[in-house]
């Protein structure tokens, strides 16, 4: 499909980009997308939940009562999870919650958040994205000229822009991800998708790779 080039001022440059159909244009897969968003949200949990069993609780183990004769179930110590203070059973310990994924299942996934949004006519291609210094009032003028500013855009670049990411840091529905850091989560999460043209052109690259 073809998607005209605009400026920073949101002005069609006159020229026209073809989006590869084998990146923008495929029958998207729904489950493909679920896998890839269920691992990058899993890999983003630290697994650092614990809570103290029956055997780490601090606390005396002297029998409480008599082994018969109390007129009720044996008691046991003092740790014992029905009692209040005592060992939780089967509570959270430390894990890795992060799994495998094929690597053509991610790229499949990714080819398929693409689509949706060239379905829906929501990417975008600049011809380019560069500051001179860091300047949130200048980022806040480029997404106003898009007309992306209230739509949680997700700037896509070639390559790692200092100048770019600092100016776009504060701002909350803003995202900004090289060609390299681009996921399937943060495609799906956005509502418009700004590529430059270097990043089209490295996107391309990325999945011959």
């Amino acid at each position: 499909m073809e998607i005209s080039v605009l400026d920073k001022n949101g002005k069609d440059t006159g020229r026209k980009i073809v989006l590869n159909d084998a990146i923008f244009g495929i029958e998207p897969n729904d489950h493909a997308i679920y896998l890839d968003v269920k691992q990058y949200l899993a890999n983003q949990r630290q697994g650092t939940h614990k809570s103290k069993g029956r055997s780490e609780v601090a606390g005396s183990t002297r029998k409480l009562g008599r082994q018969k004769g109390g007129g009720g179930a044996r008691p046991g110590d003092i740790k014992s999870p029905v009692r209040v203070g005592g060992g939780r059973i089967f509570g959270p310990v430390p894990r890795d919650y992060s799994f495998k994924l094929n690597k053509k299942v991610k790229q499949l996934a990714r080819k398929s958040a693409l689509s949706y949004k060239a379905a829906n006519n929501a990417i975008l291609v600049v011809d380019s994205i560069d500051f001179e210094a860091p300047k949130t009032k200048e980022f806040i003028a480029l997404t106003k000229n898009l007309n992306v500013a209230d739509k949680k855009p997700l700037i896509i670049l070639a390559s790692a822009n200092k100048n770019v990411y600092l100016s776009a840091r504060n701002l909350p529905r803003v995202n900004v991800l090289t060609v390299s850091e681009l996921n399937t989560y943060a495609i799906s999460d956005s509502k418009n998708v700004v590529f430059t043209e270097e990043a089209v052109a490295a996107l391309e690259q990325t999945f011959k790779a």
